[in-house]
């Protein structure tokens, strides 16, 4: 499986959230509303979730392993450093 875009969108008011995040999976699955967090160590991704009944936010998609996790924040904050460069482009194109 291979990301195939990842579309950065800024984020225009001040705050610890930079950016919101669209990962398109082989050409054919799209995961939203991924977050660019800056956190107490630098930046950081957050994964679409969703405010349950006991008020605890759980994640509606995530990686299952660390590897897979980190691969992805890899990825995304690397789209996010260079849209901060060139001006948040519609879409990052990734081979």
């Amino acid at each position: 499986m291979q990301i195939t875009d990842i579309r950065v969108r800024k984020i225009a008011k001040e705050g610890k959230m930079k950016a919101v995040v669209s990962i398109t999976l082989d050409q054919v699955f799209v995961v939203h509303d991924i977050k660019v967090i800056e956190g107490a160590k630098g930046l950081l991704i957050a994964m679409p979730s969703r405010k349950s009944s006991d008020g605890v936010f759980r994640d509606i998609a995530h990686p299952i392993n660390s590897e897979t996790r980190e691969l992805l924040q890899e990825m995304v904050l690397t789209a996010y450093q260079k849209a901060l460069k060139e001006g948040f482009e519609e879409s990052e194109e990734w081979d």
